[in-house]
C-alpha cells in the first residue's frame, strides 16, 4: 500500500484555489501534512478491490465536505493546512483490535459493499497519532472475485491507467486524488448534489486503446509524483462525467 502520495493536475480549467494548481514551490515549501484512511481488511474476509477502490474515492470525499472540514470546523485548519502544502494520502491497513483502535480515533467512517475505510483528518508528515503509525502500509493484495460491472453513466467515473500496476493502497490513494479533483472542479451547487447523493462513482481500469484520449481530453488527469511504487509524472486517474453530478437524485438521509 502507498506509503506517501500525492499528485498534482493537468487540469488547467480548475478552481483557483484547488489545491492541484501546478505552482509547486509554495506548496512544497510549506509544512507538509498527510491525509491517513485505514482499510479494514480482516485475514477470513478481505474486501474486493474495486469496492475498496471506490470507498477510498468516497471516504476522501466525505472529509472534504464534512461539516467540520469546513469554515470554522474543528478540522478546518487541518484541511487548509493540507491543501496548501502537496496533497498526500497515506492508506493503511488493519483489522481485529487495530481497526477497532482506530475506530476510536475522531474521523469518519465509510462503508462500501465488501469495504470499510475510515478516513482521519490531516496530520503533519512526522506527527501520526501512534495507533496509526503502527499500521502496516504495505503486504496485502485485493483482488475482484468477480470483474466489476460496467460503470454508471449517470455518476462520475475514475479511469485508472491500464498500463501501471499499482498495489490496493497506491491505487486507493490516486482514486482519492481523482475524486478530489473532481470535486474541486465543481460548483457549489454540483458540490451539493454530489453530496446530497451519497457520492456516487465508479473506479475502472480504462481500456488501452482509450487511454491516451482520456488522458488529452481536458478532463482532471491526476499526475502521480512519483514518492512510491511508478515513475514521477505518471498519469494514474481521469475523473469522467463529473459534470453530470448536478443531475443525481437525492439519497434520503435518516
Amino acid at each position: 500500500m502507498s506509503s506517501h502520495d500525492t499528485t498534482t493536475s493537468t487540469n488547467t480549467t480548475a478552481d483557483a484555489d484547488s489545491p492541484f494548481r501546478r505552482e509547486s514551490e509554495a506548496r512544497d515549501v510549506a509544512p507538509q501534512f498527510v491525509l491517513p484512511l485505514v482499510a479494514r481488511i480482516e485475514k477470513a474476509a478481505p474486501p474486493a478491490r474495486t469496492d475498496a477502490l471506490e470507498t477510498a474515492a468516497r471516504a476522501v470525499l466525505v472529509m472534504l465536505s464534512d461539516e467540520r472540514s469546513v469554515g470554522d470546523g474543528e478540522w478546518a485548519q487541518a484541511i487548509r493546512d493540507w491543501q496548501d502544502a502537496r496533497i498526500r494520502k497515506v492508506v493503511r491497513r488493519a483489522r481485529g483490535a487495530e481497526w477497532r483502535r482506530a475506530e476510536a480515533l475522531p474521523g469518519i467512517t465509510v462503508t462500501g459493499e465488501t469495504a470499510e475505510v475510515r478516513v482521519f483528518p490531516p496530520v503533519p508528515l512526522d506527527g501520526w497519532p501512534k495507533d496509526l503509525a503502527r499500521l502496516q502500509v504495505s503486504g496485502t493484495d485485493l483482488d475482484d472475485p468477480e470483474p466489476p460491472a460496467a460503470p454508471d453513466a449517470s455518476a462520475p467515473v475514475l479511469w485508472m491507467n491500464p498500463e501501471v500496476d499499482m498495489s490496493a493502497g497506491k491505487a486507493m490513494a490516486q482514486a482519492g486524488h481523482g475524486a478530489q479533483l473532481a470535486w474541486w472542479e465543481l460548483s457549489a451547487p454540483d458540490r451539493t448534489a454530489w453530496r446530497d447523493a451519497g457520492f456516487p462513482l465508479t473506479v475502472r481500469t480504462a481500456d488501452p486503446a482509450r487511454w491516451h484520449e482520456l488522458t488529452t481530453s481536458g478532463r482532471p488527469v491526476v499526475r502521480d509524483a512519483g514518492f512510491t511504487e511508478i515513475a514521477p509524472g505518471s498519469c494514474t486517474v481521469v475523473a469522467d462525467g463529473h459534470h453530470r453530478v448536478g443531475s443525481l437524485p437525492r439519497t434520503p438521509r435518516a
